[in-house]
């Protein structure tokens, strides 16, 4: 389409489970982009994992076609996740479009993660179109919700448009407001060729293949184009775009997004951010997205040692599609080599381990997750970044030990801030700022350690709430902790994967909480199994397991009972030997039940 008034390109954004999927899913029903016969729910959720948990990991982008005032309108969708843990995902498609509908529950009302979303919006500069959707439930508020969203915005009650994602209600209105409100594309130069890379995944067969938003020009095949970050030439082979499974096309123009196949076997060539333009266009670099920062850690161990290789290979295959995903190579004395990665969240770091276990078959061991420190010695002066327990100094009296913070705004109904302010002096955070939030809620921002909203924090916050609660969060500054390592070991021997740094205030709790729940995970063996939590240079917890027994003279009936004592005093001196020599066998569902029920959020 060569007429750039006639595009519009958009993206949903909400906080998570505002029903962002299933307003998707009727715009694709009512522009006839998806046959009715072929809907089903969830339509842009293309993982089984996404369609499971009924939420949007992955951004997807769908063109659409509009008919409005007799004249064909291009819509350009890109659908974008919920979760905090995905923000990086919006910040990404927000580049890439001129306008968003912000989505906002009208059963819940505005939550935390609807201010997080709308800021980025708003750094963007781009046109926002209030919604209320869910308003054919019974329990819909739309009076008070539309009061929340107008002091949200600053917006007219008028410009607030009343939607149903289920029954469809009010959708067809939302699609001619796009075409009157959101501003079509620009392009800035007449001459040449530029796109944005916004996304891209990995084909065996095709190479790279690149998400991008064209600004100026037009790309077809035969092309000879330039990653300009990376300056790595290429051929076009194949244009196309998202209907919303890809469809080849003759070429992609300014204003339009689509995808490129570049041929591109090396991994690792696509940067999320970078700017394509043609060989001898001198066209400016576009402003691209700041690196993900990760903010939790966790090591990944093969169960066998002869899946190390397929494992290095699905991580890269992973880190292609989801350029979040940070790992580096690393070696542990009892559960030798395997992999240091990065992760933007708990929820990252659980989606990234279900799917190297589903898509690449793979059996691991996954360490307790952590933060990274900054660590001086105050004697020698040395500074260094830790990320790893076993790396962390058995005494830190002679170290400074800084750890990052974070702002959390937590939105909860008044009656629950009793318990709310109970768990927040547990988990050592400081209040900042207390409002009244419309429909007797309150607003509290927050400050406190990363570190604490890995242990538990989200889900001890939505328990004492009923689930009445929402948050989000941001990473703020660094400060000095009181933190220690503590050691789990089983059989005399440390294992690494229990390893962990926590609050000096509560490492005799913890202690004791670890061992019992090792206790009641791992599995009777042959031998006798001792658990033991050391930390501050002493065993702070113990539990033991007992053996397991058989009656070695079940099989008797009558007869000498000094036959029954000679086999009884085989099997215990069989028991010492064993004893002596045995492993204790650890199952890879062990490690990643004690990751979940520790520390998931």
């Amino acid at each position: 389409m060569e007429d750039l008034r006639h595009i519009r390109n958009f993206s949903i954004i909400a906080h998570i489970d505002h029903g962002k999927s299933t307003l998707a899913d009727r715009m694709l029903e009512i522009t006839s982009t998806i046959e009715k016969r072929k809907m089903k729910e969830q339509v842009l959720d293309s993982m089984d994992l996404e369609r499971e948990r009924g939420i949007t990991i992955k951004m997807q982008p769908v063109r659409m076609k509009y008919l409005s005032g007799g004249k064909e309108y291009e819509f350009n969708l890109i659908d974008t996740p919920g979760h905090i843990d995905f923000s990086y995902e919006v910040s990404r498609s927000l580049k890439a479009v001129e306008g968003v509908v912000l989505l906002v529950d009208a059963t819940q009302g505005v939550q935390a993660q609807t201010f997080t979303v709308l800021d980025m919006a708003r750094q963007e500069g781009l046109k926002i179109i209030p919604v209320m959707n869910k308003i054919d439930l019974p329990v819909a508020r739309p009076d008070e919700v539309r009061e929340e969203i107008m002091e949200l915005l600053g917006c007219p009650a008028e410009d607030i448009l009343s939607v149903s994602g289920k029954t469809g209600e009010g959708v067809a209105e939302l699609l001619e407001e796009l075409v009157k409100k959101v501003p079509p594309p620009v392009s800035h130069y007449e001459k040449g060729t530029r796109a944005l890379v916004f996304d891209f995944e990995y084909s065996t067969h095709k190479g790279v293949i690149v998400y991008v938003r064209l600004l100026d020009g037009e790309i077809k095949k035969g092309d000879q184009l330039i990653f300009q970050a990376i300056n790595e030439k290429f051929v076009v082979l194949e244009t196309g775009i998202f209907s919303p499974q890809k469809v080849v096309s003759d070429k992609l123009s300014a204003g339009e997004t689509g995808y490129i196949v570049t041929g591109i076997k090396k991994a690792g060539e696509a940067k999320v951010g970078d700017t394509i333009t043609g060989i001898n266009d001198n066209l400016p670099v576009i402003s691209g997205y700041m690196t993900p920062r990760p903010v939790v850690w966790a090591s990944m161990y093969p169960e066998s040692q002869d899946d190390f290789t397929d494992l290095k290979q699905a991580l890269e295959r992973l880190n292609l599609s989801d350029s979040s995903l940070s790992f580096e190579e690393e070696t542990s004395g009892s559960l030798g080599r395997g992999f240091r990665c990065g992760f933007l969240g708990m929820l990252h770091l659980e989606i990234v381990t279900e799917r190297l276990r589903r898509e690449f078959n793979l059996e691991l061991v996954v360490a307790s997750p952590t933060i990274s420190y900054e660590v001086e010695n105050l004697i020698t002066k040395e500074k260094g970044l830790i990320y790893s327990p076993h790396l962390f100094p058995e005494d830190t009296k002679n170290y400074r030990i800084m750890e990052p913070w974070i702002t959390v705004k937590i939105i909860t109904h008044a009656v629950y801030l009793g318990q709310i302010i109970q768990l927040l002096h547990d988990h050592e955070a400081e209040i900042v700022l207390t409002e009244n939030f419309g429909d007797n809620r309150t607003s509290l921002d927050i400050m406190m350690p990363l570190r604490e909203l890995m242990r538990n924090f989200f889900d001890e916050v939505k328990s004492s709430s009923s689930g009445f609660t929402s948050f989000s969060y941001q990473l703020a500054d660094m400060r000095q902790a009181d933190v220690v390592k503590m050691d789990v070991l089983i059989g005399d021997e440390i294992i690494p994967a229990f390893s962990k740094i926590i609050s000096r205030r509560r490492v005799e709790k913890d202690a004791q909480e670890t061992v019992e729940r090792l206790k009641n995970l791992i599995p009777k063996q042959l031998i006798s199994i001792k658990i033991q939590a050391q930390a501050l240079g002493r065993i702070l917890a113990s539990r033991s397991i007992a053996a397991m027994r058989k009656d070695v003279t079940d099989y008797l009936y009558g007869g000498d009972i000094t036959r029954k004592m000679k086999l009884r005093e085989k099997q215990k001196k069989g028991k010492k030997r064993m004893q002596k020599m045995g492993k204790v066998n650890i199952p890879a569902e062990v490690f990643l039940k004690m990751m979940k029920s520790s520390d998931a959020n």
